[in-house]
């Protein structure tokens, strides 16, 4: 079976999760296109995204001829099916915050993608996010005949799903893939019962291979704290430098390095000078997998505090790595952790709350904090092993597809 996987920015350091996923099912022998609308525009410091950057078909790169030329062959081949892609593009951008010219960008980039698919002879398609890339999957299948899924990771698809025609995509796939029972039940909330029983879930993973045995926790105080993210305003990182303030004036010695970077590394900066933090506080930018694995290695523990989630693929790399988790109350984060039994669960938003929590864990023995590791470990190499996940999807893939949208 070859799947086309059909992806917005690919590779990207904070999207790892899709590598590793489709290398699971390319162990599986499935055969996967890569097709992405765009390559990042930063550095990929990790060489298996740069691996996946040679292995991807870029659709913009082609250009605007190409892909109105890739319009007229795939017209020649299905004459009906290209106007009624036209006709469903414009349906989808009723309503969309992205427009109708956006959409009709999607449809060039689905004529180029459709023009591969059926050169490559690929059966199916599958996109990762319920946005753009989801709309192209859709329109490609109505160019191809071929069924279409998609993942869905939250939270922005959760934030505005009328405005990017989520409900319309949920009714036309032929099945549907949320992270956590909790995506689940945000999409189950946008379409009629009848069709609850297309949306699937399955878990992102992690590669147990990667995760022998974990390192033991730092022998030395200060407690050790790192973050590891994209900086903006929904992973909480200014909130956990308010916490941190907090953590400092009740004489409490804690460390705390932010892996990662985006667009709030200049306030967070000014953020932790305001507060003195400079000594305490660390910002590294990316890093690689081996070097996460490093800085999940020198802590005692990790802390998320996410205003808003999918699943967090770093909660589960903490865990598997033997280390506590002190994380936010929100999403799919539950599922993964057990409060005071792999770390501590915080309500979002509550830089007090958060506080405490981090004051707790430096009071905590090391003996406590190595039981709750090995817990959270246990947890997730049970729950969250990419190559199990990978089958149940494999699995989707070779049901009989639906022939009608409902």
């Amino acid at each position: 079976m070859k799947i086309g996987y059909i992806l917005n920015t690919y590779p990207a350091p904070s999207h790892s999760f899709i590598r590793r996923e489709i290398r699971a099912l390319e162990r599986r022998g499935v055969a996967v296109q890569r097709f992405a609308m765009r390559s990042h525009d930063g550095d990929l410091p990790d060489a298996g995204d740069r691996e996946e950057q040679d292995k991807t078909g870029y659709v913009l790169s082609q250009g605007a001829a190409a892909l109105i030329w890739a319009v007229f062959l795939t017209g020649l081949h299905a004459p009906l099916a290209i106007w009624r892609a036209l006709g469903l593009a414009l349906q989808a951008a009723r309503g969309s915050e992205a427009g109708y010219l956006k959409h009709l960008v999607y449809f060039l980039e689905s004529a180029w993608v459709a023009r591969r698919v059926i050169e490559t002879n690929t059966d199916r398609l599958h996109a990762h996010f319920g946005t753009n890339a989801a709309t192209v999957a859709m329109l490609v299948a109505e160019m191809t005949g071929k069924p279409f899924s998609f993942t869905v990771h939250g939270p922005e698809e959760f934030d505005k799903p009328a405005a990017i025609a989520l409900p319309l995509k949920i009714r036309r796939a032929d099945f549907v893939v949320a992270i956590s029972s909790f995506g689940r039940s945000q999409l189950c909330r946008l379409v009629d019962y009848r069709l609850w029983p297309r949306i699937k879930v399955v878990h992102c993973g992690i590669e147990p291979q990667n995760f022998d045995e974990p390192r033991p926790l730092p022998a030395a105080r200060p407690v050790s704290l790192v973050t590891i993210g994209r900086f903006s305003e929904q992973k909480g990182q200014l909130l956990l430098i308010e916490a941190m303030a907090e953590v400092q004036r009740r004489g409490v010695d804690a460390r705390l390095v932010l892996v990662g970077d985006g667009d709030l590394r200049r306030p967070l900066e000014r953020a932790i000078a305001q507060e003195g933090l400079g000594h305490r506080v660390t910002l590294t930018g990316w890093q690689d997998e081996a070097g996460v694995r490093r800085a999940l290695d020198k802590a005692h523990a990790l802390v998320l505090p996410s205003f808003a989630e999918g699943l967090p693929m770093v909660v589960m790399e903490a865990l598997v790595s033997a280390r506590p988790v002190i994380a936010t109350w929100v999403a799919g984060i539950p599922e993964l952790m057990q409060d005071q039994r792999t770390g501590w669960l915080v309500p979002p938003g509550d830089a007090l709350a958060l506080a405490e929590a981090i004051t707790e864990l430096a009071a905590t023995p090391d003996e406590k904090l190595r039981r709750m590791g090995t817990t959270g470990r246990a947890r997730v190499l049970m729950r969250h092993n990419v190559d199990v996940e990978a089958a149940k999807l494999a699995a989707l893939f070779t049901q009989r597809p639906r022939t009608q949208p409902v």
